[in-house]
């Protein structure tokens, strides 16, 4: 039977130094057993509860567990993050939720000021800004690059439809659909903003970041969403109108949909795992009822068209156009 472990003080925090323990009176050899992780050099951390992946799509569920196990590498790091340290590229975005394309992204970014020397540790990729290069802020204790200097920081990272993609996720406006409601969200940034960063002297990927902004627009609520956006540009058909309010001839709100070509009375709705719930499904069957005694016409897509079997969704499109009369 093995030894019982000593128990740690009731007040020990998640994530602590070996020195720090050690001052505190816990004992060098209780700080080298099993249930403590050594995530770097010097670091100890207890356990971390598993994020719930409740209602999430297969994808969700990916980003989420991935989101936090990079989460936790940011926390674990922080007992030894140089004084003038913040975490930007990659790390930054997984704070702000600005979508990532799937990718290993287990090595942690942190940035410095000139001239202080970038970090070097396994599992660290340490960089150097410039004045004005970045803006730093605080975020759950955590300092952090801004969401416009994040995104542009990911430009010699990603490709261009990714940073599409990342900059609709930034600049996107709230809204409630119908009007019923006023919302007080803003974008985590400005358009300009991100410009003004993208201009930055020296940025990797300065001409893919201003290419995708160009095509960047405030009325994406989704990644999926932007990715067929970016599918009818790829075909060759005219752009859509984002985040549409439908109505019938005597004004009653029907619904809002992703996208739409509302003079052809066409929508488009991404159904994700989530419509599979009764009550969502319910409320889908009612909906594209009313939808068609209005005359409208849903195009409904799921992962499995946007993701794997882009042609079939584009096929749709076009007939759906088609069927419209233009």
């Amino acid at each position: 039977m093995g030894r019982r472990l000593a128990r740690l003080p009731a007040d020990t925090p998640a994530v602590f130094t070996v020195s720090d323990a050690v001052a505190r009176g816990i004992p060098r050899g209780r700080l080298y057993r099993d249930d403590l992780a050594s995530p770097h050099r010097g670091v100890r951390a207890l356990g971390v509860p598993e994020a719930t992946a409740e209602g999430l799509t297969e994808r969700e569920r990916h980003w989420n567990t991935v989101r936090e196990w990079h989460l936790r590498g940011m926390r674990e790091y922080l007992p030894v993050i140089p004084v003038d340290g913040y975490f930007c590229g990659p790390s930054a975005a997984f704070i702000w939720g600005i979508p990532l394309p799937p990718r290993d992204w287990s090595d942690l970014h942190v940035g410095v000021p000139r001239p202080s020397r970038a970090p070097r540790r396994p599992g660290v990729v340490g960089h150097q800004h410039s004045a004005g290069y970045v803006r730093v802020v605080e975020v759950d204790g955590m300092l952090v690059t801004d969401a416009a200097s994040t995104w542009a920081t990911l430009g010699g990272l990603l490709t261009e439809d990714d940073l599409i993609v990342a900059a609709d996720r930034v600049i996107r406006i709230p809204r409630m659909p119908g009007g019923f409601r006023r919302l007080d969200e803003r974008p985590l940034a400005t358009r300009e903003e991100l410009s003004w960063f993208a201009e930055r002297k020296g940025r990797p990927g300065a001409p893919r970041l201003r290419r995708a902004l160009e095509q960047a627009r405030t009325g994406a609520a989704s990644p999926p969403e932007t990715r067929i956006r970016l599918l009818i540009r790829d075909a060759g058909l005219p752009e859509p109108v984002l985040d549409h309010d439908v109505y019938d001839e005597y004004g009653r709100f029907l619904g809002c949909s992703e996208l739409a070509y509302p003079e052809l009375r066409v929508a488009f709705e991404y159904e994700s795992d989530g419509h599979l719930s009764q009550e969502q499904l319910r409320r889908d069957i009612d909906k594209y009822q009313a939808y068609a005694e209005a005359g409208w016409n849903p195009v409904r897509l799921t992962s499995e068209h946007v993701f794997r079997n882009p042609g079939e969704a584009v096929r749709r499109i076009r007939q759906a156009r088609r069927s419209a009369g233009a």
